[in-house]
């Protein structure tokens, strides 16, 4: 949809909070938003200039859009949410690792069993959970059994049953696991104190438990019942033991969720705490995949609502390490800055940092102390892969690095026999380029490298993989055919989202196994560049070795350049400022000089001595 075609129904949009929905033409649901003012959110999607592509993409593949008007804007977040759960749209936040968890169902009948189950079905019974460990579902489930009587059994308990006489007790009843209501030896009311007590276990919330064993072990002594009351001695050092296992943070907490979030590119990691009377319950780390460069604390709004609503918490306060929308206002939001909640805090964080580099690790391999045997066959299997021609015992790989679209410089990594040789690393200052020009950084880079591999006759390697797309792949080539190095080397690209890997002229990419050990290795690689272009980079910023393009400009000083800067993020974006709104940002003699310049193209080499203003 056009900025025009949208003109002609931006009038009958409502002004009132609600949720809108975007179609396309095949009348798929591609986003779910919410607003406190259905026209303007609506209408700021054609009307500004957007710097994400995928926005730009979204708003071109609109054809269709619906709206519904709701009382308030809390019930606009429930809404939205609600069916962002439902549909799962293709730009909206999703969680990319959904799955069932398991409940302790207590089922809706005479002395209710007490079971594991994945499948919850609306048939009244009372179901506990979701749990996020299996194992740890079991093992309370163990620990419940060892100290509250339940019945496990399937027999239908009803009284007139029980009253014909129809069952006899087993031996679950003579090891003392159950008290033997199928025989009348236990009344329903006394089956449902054992259910509350399970209740209680459940939720970390072991003191009225403690308190009920030690009420009926004092009855059990008055009674002279001593057998009896030192069974239920045992229980309650059992039960004391187990909260003492329990991560207690402090007791005067009371119940809260906490959650930390750690965003890397597209995807974003949420921790989430279950804290109940001051006692960790539940701990659960899951993925999310962005699709609109969304801000963070809009990412983290939405994974509490569907978390708190996963994990059906009803705690009345929200500890998280930065302000959020929430819209639910009897719900405390908290930002501590020291304290217990600080602590709670970092723990999160520690959880999810450790999360996405466990996840990191997983996608790759590192062949760092493998024996030889184990280096030769996964080279080996990236040569089938990929069909080349000769083991690739001899990797280099390179990629472009630039700051908010200026200021690039290129770095170049060097693998033999599938473990790093850093000593053959390099690194490029771009020396020919003016402005910022990926395919021409990357073809300087790979030019400087092999002229001078050839110049001293070193040996050149079985395969050099290029982090980019196909023009970044064309320009590298360029580079070789001018060196006239055709066929000393395979050249092959790697698209930067996809992971997806291809050649010169073909059509096709070469999709590689997920969990392959040849894409794992060349995960590895191309994740090695990134570190060492982005440090080297960031070495110098810190040392002042770039200047702002800006300042470059005639009659354009630095509080201008940096006033630029800080507006609109990058030289880039400034370059592609119309007259009226450079004139609107600093005055049109300023602005006259800015787009003179840009105009001619008389932009100076971007690497010199200087200062960034950081």
């Amino acid at each position: 949809m056009t900025s025009q075609e949208f003109q002609h129904i931006a009038s009958t949009l409502p002004v009132d909070p609600g949720i809108y929905k975007y179609y396309d033409s095949a009348d798929t649901l591609l986003y779910v938003g919410k607003a406190k003012n259905l026209r303007k959110r609506i209408s700021s999607y054609f009307t500004k200039t957007f710097t994400s592509y995928k926005t730009h993409e979204l708003v071109q593949r609109i054809k269709r859009i619906e709206f519904t008007i709701v009382p308030s804007e809390q019930d606009a977040f429930l809404l939205e949410n609600s069916l962002i759960k439902q549909f799962q749209p293709r730009f909206n936040i999703n969680l990319k690792d959904d799955k069932t968890y398991p409940y302790i169902v207590i089922k809706k009948e005479n002395f209710p069993r007490v079971f594991l189950t994945r499948r919850r079905i609306n048939d009244g019974s009372e179901y506990l959970g979701p749990f996020t460990s299996v194992a740890k579902v079991r093992e309370l489930l163990d620990f419940v059994k060892a100290n509250i009587q339940l019945r496990t059994c399937k027999l239908n308990l009803s009284p007139a049953n029980i009253a014909k006489g129809k069952f006899k007790v087993c031996l679950e009843y003579h090891l003392g696991n159950c008290k033997g209501p199928c025989e009348s030896h236990q009344t329903e009311e006394d089956y449902g104190e054992g259910l509350q007590q399970l209740r209680n276990i459940l939720k970390g919330n072991l003191s009225p438990v403690i308190q009920h064993f030690k009420k009926e072990m004092r009855a059990a002594a008055e009674e002279l019942a001593f057998e009896k009351a030192q069974i239920l001695h045992k229980k309650i050092e059992h039960l004391e033991q187990y909260q003492a296992r329990s991560v207690i943070v402090s007791r005067h907490l009371g119940n809260a969720d906490v959650f930390s979030i750690l965003r890397d590119g597209d995807t974003a990691y949420v921790t989430y705490l279950m804290m109940q009377n001051g006692t960790i319950v539940q701990t659960h780390t899951s993925q999310w995949e962005t699709h609109l460069d969304e801000p963070v604390e809009e990412i983290l709004s939405f994974a509490v609502a569907q978390l708190r609503t996963t994990f059906n918490s009803l705690s009345p306060e929200i500890i998280v390490p930065f302000e959020i929308e929430y819209a639910e206002p009897e719900i405390v939001v908290t930002v501590p800055k020291a304290g217990d909640k600080k602590k709670l805090l970092d723990m999160a964080a520690l959880n999810v940092n450790y999360f996405k580099e466990e996840i990191r690790q997983r996608k790759m391999l590192k062949l760092d102390g493998k024996d030889e045997s184990t280096k030769h066959r996964v080279l080996e299997q990236i040569k089938d892969d990929l069909q080349l021609p000769a083991v690739p015992v001899h990797i280099e790989c390179f990629d472009n690095s630039n700051f908010q679209g200026s200021y690039p410089v290129s770095a170049m990594v060097c693998f033999r026999n599938g473990v790093p040789s850093k000593g053959d690393y390099r690194h490029f200052n771009v020396k020919t380029v003016q402005g910022i020009n990926d395919f021409a950084t990357m073809k300087e880079a790979v030019t400087r490298r092999y002229k001078r591999l050839q110049l001293e006759e070193q040996p050149f390697p079985q395969l050099v993989i290029i982090d980019g797309g196909k023009g970044q792949l064309g320009a590298a080539l360029e580079g070789i055919r001018e060196l006239g190095l055709q066929g000393q080397m395979t050249f092959v690209g790697l698209a930067k989202n996809e992971e997806e890997i291809f050649f010169a002229g073909d059509q096709q990419s070469v999709k590689l196994p997920y969990n392959s050990d040849s894409l794992k290795l060349i995960r590895s690689i191309r994740d090695e560049v990134h570190r060492f272009g982005i440090t080297f980079h960031r070495k110098k910023r810190s040392q002042g070795t770039f200047k702002n393009e800006l300042e470059q400009i005639k009659g354009i000083g630095k509080n201008t350049a940096e006033q630029l800067l800080k507006e609109f993020k990058s030289v880039k974006r400034v370059k592609e400022l119309s007259m009226e709104e450079l004139t609107a940002a600093v005055g049109n003699a300023k602005a006259t000089l800015i787009r003179n310049y840009f105009d001619t193209s008389q932009l100076p080499p971007t690497v010199e001595e200087g200062g960034l203003p950081i």
